[in-house]
């Protein structure tokens, strides 16, 4: 994906974990996975997440996809 097709709230998939992205910078941007809190989803709620945030940096987003 290329940064202009990632927006703040959009689920996307990297490798095969679902993430959201929370914040877009000018080359980066970070997200949370969501498929590692499927059992306590109140770890979503934020920011601040009680998750950690990902940097997806321009060579990580290539390997992102909208779709599964």
């Amino acid at each position: 994906m290329d940064i202009a097709e990632f927006a703040i709230g959009l689920h996307f998939w990297c490798g095969d974990k679902e993430w959201r992205c929370t914040d877009i910078g000018s080359r980066v941007i970070t997200a949370i996975c969501i498929s590692d809190h499927r059992a306590d989803p109140s770890w979503l709620n934020g920011p601040p997440y009680a998750c950690a945030e990902v940097v997806f940096d321009e060579y990580d987003q290539l390997a992102c996809s909208q779709t599964r």
